[in-house]
């Protein structure tokens, strides 16, 4: 028994001296007073999986169980902590620390309490206390022994390895194996022991302590860390997952997180019944006021409960102090008077800091190694603030209110100016560190200097770079905390050109990952809701898609886990081992091509599409609408053809990282080997993919054409496209061409809400001359097509792109004699589109403004049906340039994505935006989560030698309107 009056106990089980415990309250006091009544043992199991019994009065308070728990553990930050029980509902829930204990438990002597990390901190450095780290070392082995912590088998064998090196001490491989085979670390452990095996022969020379740290150095950075996901469902009925981190709360669907709402951008939690709402910030550049999200939970106590934990940790990662709770109401209250209760992390950090506590060993419960953690004291805050003046933020304020509500509004006692950046300036002294006689004794290690520990602080290394052990709030590497999530510490990141290549490989597999959800899941699920789509079409693009998407889901996964290894700053032998992607890109392409048959069926995706728009007009106008989208940001087809697309881009990775490496890098095997499987698999799919691109191509130019019919047959190859100025007796008139292998059309830009081209004239390539005319007509970069007794003169914007356009004319010529096959009259019966023998062509846009709003539907084409300018003829037409097949399939392996900063003429500073760069187009989004509300897109071809480009060089916008 551990009683409130019997302080002989405490520590007892840790080992600690009789007369000393510290516990979370301020220096000189006690915990609170046990109230009076009788005593009830309570039993709390702790994160080394032993029980301990406390009789505490059946009157008192959570906090005094609590207060007497860190007490037992001398435990100094225990704010980090705390105490959670399983509800009659069967729900694990939390105690509540102002609430008597006998409201909240009804059988406290048949429930077990268990003393668990309730809030996770950004940065593990920010844990001062070696006896913290340790328990946070704990509470991730309970997690991943649990399959709470999910993350890649690389990654699970690294934190595995550290693990087992503060149990069992220095490798040795009998003794190592035993021990994996006796303990049981995480799932399928038997399938990844080599692996393990192989990092824990790396920590040769690494204490306990240090274990701790680097444990949490890796497991840090995993998406899942310190997440505790809760059921709910979205307004379509989805099934989610809301989760609450540092940053604020998340959503996940599965382990994957599709969402995020930074604190900064929240503007009051609250529930009614089973409805959790999240209401953001006004956004000015959206013209929004407001706007609310709305989720479904199981039931009302469910909802509560995740109000609760959202409310605490507001309050603690983002107040600078305990919130003052709120008056009682003289009549009566309205919503919950719930609120957080205990230091803010703020406040803990300035605690140990300001305060000097004798250091007590402190058992390990799973460790046989001989370790002294029985440590100097910890020295004072000045001697451990190098020369930095550190920004902390520490925004914002809950106001609970209404039915179980809470409103975020800046601190009340902050400048004006720190109300408005929404961030705390804290500037700290510069003193000198002094290195005691412990720090001469500690173990120095090969690859790196390393610094004394004292109870996991690091000591004066004399020149040497700052221990990983200080935490960046307290030295120069510690830095400003953003409303970023991914920009929560500065990262100093490699200058090596393989990680910028690893970097390039993982935002474009977040922009291609979202491609391939707008397949599976928006596309999907509107074909879902229509009785006109064939259940064949259906289960095709189900079973084609949905296994590609998966494989691509962990692949990002692991490849995110691995960059943020690499980024970090690890120990020298996890970077050797992480700083590195080959392995994953061979994993990927032995799975790449175990999905070959997919990747195969991707042609006939894009075919049966068409035959049911063909066969039914409902399911062509679905796919109109679906594409007028924001979400759909390039024509559906090559979403569709997105999969082929990425093999040609992982190719050109593996290629640029071969060429990179020389032969004796650890990576460059991997990388060769993967790059023969991606080559292998191109080959067999590269046929298919330049006939299916080609086709792609023709269904694109069909939609944006009126005027023509059957332009999308077998045996019609599209050359080139793009704009030539028509000389006529008005002058130059810009005009948009287009080159196939049997007939040459041009067209103009239609002036109607259909947003399409007008084909004026089609030309036949049989028998058709090419000469320049610069001196006969006086026209620079001009030149005459000659057919069937007839000219045409047209103008190009450069000498390079006559050259081209020449080039490809006489090319497409010899083709057109060769191949007699293809019909040349591609003209629909429209009274208003002439033929080449025609007597009266209308050609000015002038003359055409009457007739193009009245124009019948031909083909594929209707005159009423809204086109969106995302194609690559409106990017042509806009920059005045030209684009060839060539062209097509070097942009497709040079898609790009990531972040770049836009700053208008006008403002003030830089915006950091997402940036997706594909079809000749830059696409700008807020986020790498790519939100249909915040796209901008400009066309990025060529710049229009008549207009006046700004200073980012984007001159026009893409989309129309």
């Amino acid at each position: 028994m551990v009683e409130q009056g019997q302080t002989s106990l405490a520590g007892q089980r840790l080992g600690a001296p009789e007369t000393l415990g510290i516990s979370t309250l301020e220096p000189g006091h006690k915990p609170p007073a046990m109230p009076p009544g009788r005593l009830v043992p309570i039993r709390v199991l702790l994160l080394d999986d032993s029980e301990e019994i406390f009789d505490i009065s059946h009157r008192a308070s959570g906090r005094v169980l609590f207060e007497t728990v860190c007490l037992h553990l001398n435990l100094i930050e225990g704010d980090y902590f705390g105490l959670e029980f399983q509800s009659h509902h069967r729900k694990m829930v939390w105690l509540d620390l102002l609430k008597p204990i006998r409201k909240q438990i009804t059988r406290p002597k048949h429930t077990v309490l268990r003393f668990v990390v309730k809030f996770f901190p950004p940065d593990h450095s920010l844990l001062l206390e070696e006896l913290t780290r340790y328990l946070f070392a704990l509470q991730v082995r309970q997690d991943l022994a649990s399959g709470r912590l999910t993350c890649s088998d690389a990654s699970a064998s690294l934190l595995v390895s550290h693990i087992i090196q503060s149990e069992i001490g220095d490798f040795e491989e009998t003794q190592c194996r035993q021990h994996l085979l006796n303990t049981n670390y995480i799932p399928d452990q038997m399938a990844l022991m080599d692996k393990i095996m192989e990092f824990h022969h790396k920590h040769i020379g690494q204490t306990p302590a240090e274990s701790d740290y680097r444990l949490l150095e890796v497991a840090s950075r995993l998406e899942m860390y310190g997440i505790r996901l809760h059921p709910a469902k979205d307004r379509e009925g989805t099934k989610l997952s809301l989760a609450v981190a540092h940053g604020g709360v998340l959503v996940f669907q599965g382990h994957n997180r599709i969402n995020n709402f930074n604190w900064s951008k929240i503007r009051k939690l609250s529930f009614k019944r089973r409805r959790f709402l999240i209401k953001l910030r006004a956004d000015p550049s959206q013209n929004i006021n407001q706007d609310t999200l709305e989720f479904l939970m199981a039931s009302r106590d469910c909802c509560k409960m995740f109000w609760k934990v959202c409310v605490e940790y507001h309050a603690f990662f983002r107040l600078f102090e305990e919130p003052r709770p709120k008056p009682k109401p003289v009549l009566f209250s309205r919503g919950s008077s719930f609120r957080f209760s205990g230091r803010t992390q703020k406040q803990v950090i300035d605690y140990v800091k300001e305060n000097e506590f004798k250091k007590l060993p402190f058992d390990r419960k799973h460790s046989r190694v001989q370790y002294n953690s029985s440590l100097s004291p910890l020295r004072s805050a000045q001697h451990q603030v190098p020369n930095q003046a550190v920004k902390q933020s520490w925004e914002g304020s809950f106001l609970v209110s209404s039915e179980d509500s809470a409103i975020i509004r800046p601190c009340g006692n902050s400048s004006p100016s720190t109300q408005r950046n929404g961030c705390s300036d804290q500037t700290y002294p510069s003193q000198e560190d002094s290195r005691s006689p412990a720090a001469k004794q500690q173990p120095v290690d090969r690859a790196e200097v390393t610094c004394a520990l004292v109870n996991g602080h690091a000591e004066d290394c004399r020149g040497a770079t700052p221990s990983p052990l200080i935490s960046p709030m307290l030295n120069d590497t510690g830095a400003i905390r953003t409303d970023d999530e991914e920009d929560n510490r500065r990262k100093n990141c490699p200058t090596d050109n393989a990680y910028c290549i690893a970097k390039e490989l993982l935002c474009t597999e977040r922009t291609y990952l979202k491609d391939l959800e707008l397949i599976t899941v928006s596309f999907q699920g509107v074909l879902d809701k229509e009785d006109c789509v064939p259940e064949a079409l259906k289960t095709l693009l189900s079973s084609t898609y949905e296994p590609l998407h998966s494989h691509h889901t962990h692949f990002l996964q692991e490849l995110e886990e691995r960059l943020s290894l690499w980024e970090g700053p690890c120990s020298t032998e996890v970077k050797g081992e992480m700083q590195r992607i080959g392995d994953l890109l061979l994993k990927s392409a032995q799975e790449l091509k175990a999905l070959s048959g997919q990747l195969q069926m991707i042609s006939e995706c894009v075919f049966a599409l068409e035959r049911a728009c063909v066969a039914s007009r409902r399911l062509e106008c679905v796919c109109r609408e679906f594409e007028l989208q924001k979400v759909c940001y390039i024509p559906l087809n090559v979403f569709l053809l997105s999969p082929l697309h990425r093999l040609l881009h992982y190719r050109q990775i593996l290629d640029r990282l071969c060429k990179h490496y020389p032969p004796t890098h650890t990576d460059y095997s991997d990388c060769r080997a993967a790059l023969d499987d991606v080559c292998e698999l191109e080959a067999a799919l590269r046929p298919g993919l330049e006939q299916i691109e080609n086709y792609q191509k023709l269904l694109e130019l069909q939609k944006d054409l009126i005027g023509v019919e059957h332009l999308a047959v077998a045996g019609r190859q599209l050359i080139r496209l793009g704009c030539l100025s028509k000389l006529s007796g008005k002058g130059l008139q810009q005009r948009m061409f287009f080159l196939f292998n049997d007939v040459l059309l041009y067209s103009t830009r239609g002036i109607t809400s259909a947003n399409q081209f007008t084909v004026h004239r089609q030309l036949p390539l049989h028998g058709m001359t090419i000469r320049e005319s610069e001196d006969e007509w006086g026209v620079p970069h001009s030149f005459t097509l000659m057919v069937q007794q007839q000219s045409l003169v047209v103008a190009a914007c450069s000498e390079s792109e006559m050259e081209k356009w020449m080039e490809d004319l006489k090319m497409a010529v010899d083709m057109a004699e060769e191949c007699n096959g293809l019909t040349a009259d591609l003209l629909s019966t429209s009274k208003d589109v002439k033929s080449s023998g025609a007597s009266e062509v209308v050609e000015s846009e002038d003359d055409l403004c009457g007739s193009r709003t009245s124009l019948p539907r031909n083909g594929n084409n209707s005159g009423n049906t809204l086109n969106r300018g995302n194609t690559t003829a409106h990017v042509c037409w806009h920059r005045n340039t030209s684009v060839s097949m060539l062209d097509f399939s070097i942009a497709i392996e040079n898609q790009l994505s990531g972040n770049l900063l836009r700053k208008f003429k006008n403002s003030n500073g830089w915006q950091k935006l997402w940036v997706v760069f594909t079809n000749f187009t830059l696409f700008f989004y807020k986020t790498h989560e790519m939100d249909d509300g915040d796209q901008k897109c400009y066309s990025l071809c060529q710049q229009n030698p008549l207009s006046e480009p700004d200073r980012t060089g984007l001159n026009l916008p893409c989309e129309p309107g």
